[in-house]
């Protein structure tokens, strides 16, 4: 059994800092925290996010005789007082809306709304008596005018509001109130060793930087929008999209611009932060907006509460109360999964966890204390002083917790990794050497023959590419905090919590020092982050069984259209392929070699034409018709082609083509041949659409075509145009193709299927969460086409 590691000793000490420094101990709590905070008024901010949730959860639940305003934005029709009320839904205010009376009354009685947003902050009430500030963007790596914008802007536009609501019409504060501000222990940046409960000693102007931030953001965008770079954005959404048209390259270029723009401005706030010693831009905007309270908030009280990792509860609402996945829960659960097979951390770098309620108890308390104007209060919410955990520790736990609930999918037991802790050049190492061989598997499957084993290919290797770049994507953002080399001693914290009344210790106490690893990890926190993720993804997988775009159809529905391809889709061939079948037969043994021999010699041009514009090959192609009678290739395709045809015709397309047409479907063959060649599915189809070719009075082929061929963006556009025409929903249409050309038709339908798609098709039909089934040529195939 995983021993819980040794704690650093409390008393006496605990009244020193690093180096035995005094500690200036926190303002006294003189009762009970219900009555101190009685007939007050507490203004929260982020109450839709974690910490902010389970705060004013708790303020509802133990603090009956303190009065609540919440401030929350808008979210598009969604009036504030309406989130609110839907926060009160859910399980955790059960006892309190059914008390209530219901969610609304509830939010009536207990709880003020103030609608806004940072940092676009309203007037507040002018009778807050404590604000506490819990709204901020919590990811580690936001854009950097985000992160700016959040936690510097936002703080000053709240301080700048709070401070304006105490003061009179002569400029005076008629009152002193309270400012909490809620940041986080890790505004200590790239320091080592001890961090005390006190201001960061820097030089850095939160003014300068917030400018210099915003610049930069409007430089990324315009920089996006320069012809340079939009060639290079372009150039790549060419080659992965340009058979399917320019309107779907368009697109796609649009999509990587604004992608870029979020790259560099991440990279941009990462880059700004580690320059000054920061880890990344959250922890670099958190220490500024620090520098904004101890800037403004010099005429009212403040405190600042610094947690460190805050994961699942320990005790309230209940054990494992959790909203969201925190920072370390992305290692359980793709350890737990199979998708780590080494670690890049230290073995004995310290993890520093706390559970929420440990934090929302300290905040409560803190609410209480009444600080010295002047001075700014520091509290450190953590566990790594008194109680350290560290990663090998972590793994032990999880090790030992999946030993006794493996973590099953699909019915199977998924293996576990042994973490030696090599370091992180070796993990780095493995990583570079797994991207490069995704590399090049993925030019392989890009000349691959189409088929099954393709497919089955493609899908492992996406798998492991998205492996990758979840493990390249964690050891880029929090990569600084696995060979962490320091502590936040949490000294004041401790004396803060050594003076709750007693009545207050069991519903109020936050002394990490009584965390029991072994339980928190195995029993508490494990189960609540797996057993649910465990549920979810085999009923998402058996859901994804069930739903499909593909799907049984059934008579009396709305009248809808059913548009199929032909060449890979119903027939299991190619143009080239049937045009030689067509001509080959009429020719004699000289004119065969010589055709075969001609067809072979102009495939690199026909392939090169494919890959920039599949209209340019079939006209290229269809050149070769010149001096062909029409008639007389209608004749070989009536006699010469039924077993060609019938040899290469899908069963399952027929079947499906039956079912829609019982079904009352107005049944459609979209297709880029030639209109001779769909002779043989004329009565399968109520329409059907093909390249014409052009003749001469005297009925030859010039080999040239009526107009351009029906591929790519052309049959979306026909299919808008003939469902408008003819009073159909697409939203209710059916359509089946095999080629990434064919995305834009696929794309305009409600219900599309990709057939025995390309690897193109394929990713595309996967992240869009489409059917994709294989109609293979069946073994009593000449039976089933009409000829």
């Amino acid at each position: 059994m995983t021993q819980t590691p040794p704690r650093r000793p409390v008393g006496p000490a605990a009244t020193f800092g690093p180096g035995g420094v005094p500690v200036q101990p926190p303002p006294k709590l003189d009762g009970r925290l219900r009555d101190l905070l009685a007939g007050k008024k507490v203004a929260l901010t982020g109450v839709t996010g974690f910490i902010g949730e389970q705060l004013l959860w708790k303020i509802l639940t133990e603090l009956p005789d303190t009065k609540v305003s919440v401030l929350v934005r808008r979210k598009g029709s969604l009036s504030a007082q309406a989130r609110v009320v839907g926060l009160l839904r859910k399980q955790i205010f059960a006892q309190l809306k059914e008390a209530a009376g219901g969610p609304e009354a509830l939010q009536q009685s207990r709880v003020e709304v103030i609608e806004g947003d940072l940092p676009n902050v309203p007037e507040l009430p002018r009778d807050i008596d404590v604000l506490v500030h819990c709204a901020g963007d919590v990811s580690f790596d936001p854009p950097i005018d985000d992160a700016f914008n959040t936690n510097v802007v936002g703080t000053s536009a709240l301080l700048n509001r709070f401070i304006e609501s105490a003061t009179g019409p002569d400029g005076e504060l008629e009152r002193v109130p309270h400012y909490v501000h809620i940041s986080t222990a890790y505004t200590a940046g790239r320091r080592r060793g001890a961090i005390p409960e006190a201001a960061h000693v820097h030089d850095i102007d939160y003014h300068v930087e917030t400018q210099a931030a915003l610049e930069m953001a409007d430089h990324i965008r315009r920089r996006s929008r320069s012809p340079e770079q939009l060639t290079i954005l372009r150039k790549q959404a060419e080659a992965e999209h340009q058979q399917a048209g320019y309107l779907t390259t368009a697109a796609d270029t649009e999509r990587r611009r604004l992608e870029w723009i979020r790259q560099e401005l991440v990279l941009a706030g990462t880059e700004r932060a580690r320059s000054l010693g920061w880890t990344d831009v959250y922890t670099f905007a958190k220490a500024m907006g620090e520098r904004v309270v101890a800037d403004l908030a010099k005429d009212i009280k403040v405190s600042v509460v610094r947690p460190a990792i805050v994961e699942s509860s320990m005790n309230h609402p209940y054990p494992g109360w959790i909203e969201g996945f925190k920072m370390a829960d992305p290692i359980i659960l793709s350890y737990a999964r199979g998708d780590l097979p080494e670690f890049p951390a230290a073995p004995d770098a310290v993890i520093d966890l706390i559970p929420c309620d440990y934090v929302v108890n300290e905040i409560v308390a803190v609410c209480a204390t009444e600080p010295e104007v002047g001075t700014i209060e520091f509290y450190h919410a953590n566990s790594g002083a008194r109680n350290p955990l560290t990663f090998r520790g972590i793994y032990q736990n999880l090790h030992e917790y999946l030993d006794r609930h493996p973590f099953v999918l699909d019915g199977k037991e998924v293996p576990r990794a042994t973490w030696t802790f090599p370091g992180h050049a070796p993990v780095e190492r493995m990583i570079r050497a797994g991207e490069f061989g995704a590399s090049l598997a993925n030019k392989a499957l890009r000349v691959a023959p189409r088929s099954a084993t393709t497919r089955k290919a493609a899908i492992k290797l996406d798998k492991q590419v998205d492996k990758l770049s979840f493990y390249r994507r964690y050891i880029s953002i929090y990569g600084e905090y696995l060979q962490s080399q320091l502590h936040f001693v949490d000294d004041r914290t401790l004396a803060l919590h050594q003076q709750l009344h007693p009545d207050d210790v069991e519903r109020f106490g936050f002394d990490s020092a009584d965390i029991d690893w072994f339980h928190y990890l195995q029993e508490v926190h494990a189960p609540a982050i797996l057993q649910p993720v465990q549920r979810l993804e085999n009923a998402r997988k058996r859901r994804a069984a069930r739903a499909t775009t593909y799907r049984e159809l059934k008579s009396g529905g709305r009248p809808t259209i059913a548009a199929f391809d032909l060449d890979g889709t119903v027939l299991a061939t190619n143009v080239v392929e049937t045009y030689l079948a067509a001509r080959l037969p009429e020719l004699g043994l000289v004119d065969k070699v010589r055709e075969v021999g001609g067809v072979l010699t102009r495939l690199p041009g026909y392939l090169g034409a494919e890959r920039r514009d599949r209209s340019d090959f079939l006209r290229a192609l269809y050149r070769r018709f010149e001096g062909v009678r029409l008639d007389e290739l209608e004749q070989i395709v009536d006699t010469k082609l039924a077993d060609f045809v019938a040899d290469r015709v899908a069963p399952e397309a027929l079947a499906r083509l039956k079912d829609h047409r019982e079904a009352g479907h107005t049944t459609v063959l979209l297709t880029g041949a030639v209109r001779p060649f769909t002779r043989p599915f004329a009565d399968l189809f109520d329409v059907v659409v093909a390249a014409e070719l052009s003749v001469d009075d005297d009925g030859v082929c010039t080999g040239f075509l009526q107009g351009p061929p029906m591929v790519g963006e052309s049959r979306s556009a026909w299919l808008h145009h003939y469902a408008a025409l003819h009073g159909y929903d697409l939203r209710d249409a059916y359509a089946y193709a095999d080629s990434h050309v064919d995305l834009p038709m696929l794309r305009a339908v409600g219900h599309p299927v990709a057939v025995s798609p390309d690897v193109g098709l394929l990713r595309a039909a996967r992240q869009q969460g489409w059917s994709v089934v294989d109609w293979p040529v069946g073994a009593n195939r000449r039976r089933m086409l009409p000829m």
